[in-house]
C-alpha cells in the first residue's frame, strides 16, 4: 500500500509542472473570453467602470439590439455561403493537386511543389491593388462568388501540403490492386485514397471553414453593398465618427465567435488528429 501510494506520489510530482503550465495557459486563453461575454451583458457605462468583473445589470437586450443593428440575418447568411462556398472549392482543389502531386510521379512535381510554397510565403497585400483593378473589370466586386475565388487561391496551397502528406505515406498496393481490376485514376482517387485520406480532408475543411468566417481584409475590400457583406464586417454598425457602443460590440463578438466554438467542440477530436497525423507522416 505504501509502495502504491509513493508511486502515485511521484507521478503526481512529475507531472506537476505540466498541470501548472497547462493552467496558466487555459486561464490566458479563457479570461480574455469571459470578460468578453461578460461585457457583451453591460452597457457601455458600465464597461467602462469596471471592464474586467460581472455586470452589476445584465442587459440581455444587448443581444436582440446587437441582431437588429448589425444585420446578423444578412451578413451571416452570407458569411455561411462564403464558408461553405470556399470549403468545397478548397477541399476539391487541394484533393485533386496533392494527388498529382504526392501518388502520381508527375515530372516536376518538385518544382511546382516550391512554387507554391514560395507563392504561401507573400503577403497578401502585395496583390490587392492589382486584383482589385482586375476583379472590378470583370464584375466580380460585390459578388460573393468573387471573394470565393480568392480564397480558394489562397487557401489551397497550404490544404495541399496537408494532403499530400497524408497521401505520399499511402501503401501503393492499394492503388495497384485497384488499377489491376481496371480502376481509372479517380476511381483510385475516389475509392481509395479520399477514404484513407479523410481526417485530413476533415481537417483542411475545418480550417478553410475557420479562415473564410474570420477573413476581414478581402471581404471589406471586395464587398461594399450592404446585402453582400460578411459577419466579419459587421462591427462597423456600432461605430460612429466619435464614440463606438462597446456593449454591443462585444454583444456582436460573442455571436460572431459562437457558430465557430461549436464546429470547433464538434470536430476537435478529428482536427487534432489530422494535423498530429498529417505532421507526422510529412
Amino acid at each position: 500500500m505504501r509502495a502504491t501510494f509513493a508511486r502515485r506520489s511521484r507521478r503526481v510530482n512529475s507531472l506537476l509542472p505540466n498541470y501548472i503550465i497547462a493552467t496558466a495557459l487555459a486561464l490566458f486563453t479563457l479570461l480574455p473570453l469571459l470578460s468578453l461575454v461578460f461585457n457583451s451583458l453591460k452597457s457601455s457605462a458600465e464597461i467602462g467602470q469596471n471592464p474586467m468583473g460581472l455586470p452589476r445589470v445584465v442587459h440581455w437586450a444587448n443581444y436582440v439590439d446587437a441582431w437588429n443593428q448589425a444585420h446578423f440575418s444578412v451578413t451571416m447568411r452570407n458569411s455561411f455561403i462564403l464558408t461553405f462556398g470556399s470549403i468545397i472549392g478548397v477541399v476539391i482543389i487541394s484533393g485533386l493537386a496533392a494527388y498529382a502531386l504526392g501518388r502520381l510521379n508527375m515530372p516536376g512535381a518538385d518544382i511546382i511543389t516550391l512554387c507554391i510554397l514560395v507563392g504561401t510565403s507573400m503577403p497578401m497585400q502585395l496583390f490587392m491593388v492589382p486584383l482589385f483593378f482586375l476583379w472590378s473589370r470583370l464584375g466580380l466586386t460585390d459578388k460573393l462568388i468573387g471573394v470565393i475565388i480568392i480564397y480558394w487561391a489562397t487557401m489551397s496551397p497550404f490544404a495541399t501540403f496537408l494532403l499530400r502528406s497524408y497521401m505520399v505515406s499511402i501503401p501503393k498496393d492499394f492503388e495497384d490492386a485497384a488499377r489491376v481490376d481496371g480502376a481509372s485514376e479517380l476511381q483510385v482517387l475516389s475509392n481509395i485514397i479520399v477514404p484513407i485520406s479523410m481526417p485530413g480532408f476533415l481537417t483542411v475543411a475545418l480550417v478553410t471553414g475557420l479562415s473564410a468566417w474570420n477573413e476581414f481584409l478581402l471581404a471589406v475590400t471586395f464587398l461594399h453593398r450592404d446585402d453582400v457583406k460578411p459577419i466579419s464586417t459587421a462591427l462597423y454598425a456600432f461605430q460612429t465618427r466619435y464614440a463606438r457602443d462597446w456593449g454591443l460590440t462585444s454583444t456582436a463578438a460573442v455571436i460572431m465567435a459562437l457558430p465557430v466554438v461549436v464546429l470547433f467542440l464538434l470536430l476537435q477530436r478529428q482536427f487534432i488528429e489530422g494535423l498530429t497525423q498529417g505532421g507526422l507522416k510529412a
